[in-house]
């Protein structure tokens, strides 16, 4: 998909959120059940994969899920609050992944080919000017946030543009299955302060070395995100602590992820900064994360108490802290594994295997 133009009519200081109903289905799901433990293996034997072909044919309403075309979504964006020196790379890093997205060479971009799984990269607000080119959306608001140790890293309006955008651009995309990627230097700063308004969490518990900090950097990350903290202590609502914390990228997710929820499609949750728009996205419509699958847990120590919060069991723990959706494609093999287990894996009764004695 290529898209370098921008041009939308002005959007209001609140987005427009879409309400995501309660998908649970009894009958379903027992129908489910009975599927599964039918087939011909001892009871569960399976493990969590039964668990994980429950949750996908309850979100697709289907004894028979089949995953389509599916959507891999990086969304990228700049963070003023990088120059507080709160990562251990310099903000260039973020258009220089851009472009590595895009030319093949970034771990996703290996992990998305080798899965056959859709590259969708959407500049968000990156502080560079893109060549169209396919595969890159434009829907940038900004050359980057502003720095949220001085003020809120987005307006209002910014912020409802950002979720807008982020719907949008799912609306264009097919299939029945959205992968969350980001890219974005400082978001794991962005990702730790949500955690700890939203979470109610100590901030200390949920910040991490993120790039790879030293000691000495992540005191000084520690130090600055504090001050951040205490600066936006009135910003306590979702879209409040969003437009405070930032970034446009996690805003963008959070509106991607919104309206997957709202289509019914299977939504592969990455790691901290991934999961850290989903818990916004669930603070705004609690049964989005009835479409979500938790790909993996990172090394990021914020990253298990976020998934306790959102009540997601992660398929993986690789200890990875890359983002990008890696993990969400990491894991893909194994939603497509329990999808065949339901659609082909024979009963008792169709191979004629016996039951163990009662």
């Amino acid at each position: 998909m290529t898209d370098s133009s921008f041009s939308t009519p002005a959007i209001p200081a609140i987005p427009a959120i879409p309400t995501v109903s309660d998908l649970y289905d009894a009958p379903l799901v027992a129908r489910l059940q009975h599927v599964l433990d039918n087939k011909t293996k001892p009871l569960g034997a399976l493990g969590r994969l039964e668990a994980l072909a429950l949750r996908i044919g309850a979100i697709l309403g289907s004894e028979q899920p089949v995953l389509e075309a599916p959507q891999m979504l990086v969304c990228a964006g700049d963070h003023g609050l990088a120059a507080r020196g709160v990562s251990a790379y310099p903000s260039d890093v973020t258009w220089q992944m851009v472009e590595n997205f895009l030319a093949g060479g970034a771990a996703v971009s290996v992990l998305a080919r080798q899965h056959g799984l859709a590259l969708t990269v959407v500049d968000c607000g990156v502080r560079r000017d893109f060549q169209p080119r396919p595969g890159l959306v434009s829907r940038r608001i900004a050359a980057g946030t502003a720095d949220a140790s001085a003020g809120p890293a987005m307006t209002a309006a910014q912020c409802a543009q950002a979720i807008a955008n982020g719907r949008e651009v799912v609306r264009a995309l097919p299939g029945n299955a959205l992968l969350l990627g980001e890219m974005g230097i400082g978001n794991s700063s962005s990702a730790a302060l949500l955690l700890a308004r939203l979470g109610a969490l100590h901030l200390d518990d949920c910040i991490g070395i993120g790039t790879g900090l030293d000691a000495a950097g992540l005191a000084r990350k520690r130090e600055v995100l504090g001050e951040v903290l205490a600066l936006h202590a009135a910003a306590a609502a979702p879209l409040e602590a969003l437009a405070a914390f930032g970034g446009f990228e996690i805003a963008t997710l959070v509106g991607a992820v919104l309206q997957a929820a709202e289509e019914r499609r299977v939504i592969v949750v990455d790691g901290f900064i991934a999961s850290s728009a989903v818990l916004v996205a669930q603070a705004l419509q609690p049964m989005v994360v009835q479409r979500c699958v938790a790909a993996h847990c990172s090394a990021e120590p914020g990253h298990v108490l976020l998934l306790a919060r959102l009540g997601l069991d992660p398929l993986l723990n690789l200890e990875l802290r890359l983002g990008e959706g890696s993990g969400g494609a990491l894991a893909w093999p194994l939603l497509e594994s329990a999808c065949r287990i339901l659609r082909e894996m024979a009963s008792f009764e169709a191979a004629g295997v016996s039951r163990k004695d009662a």
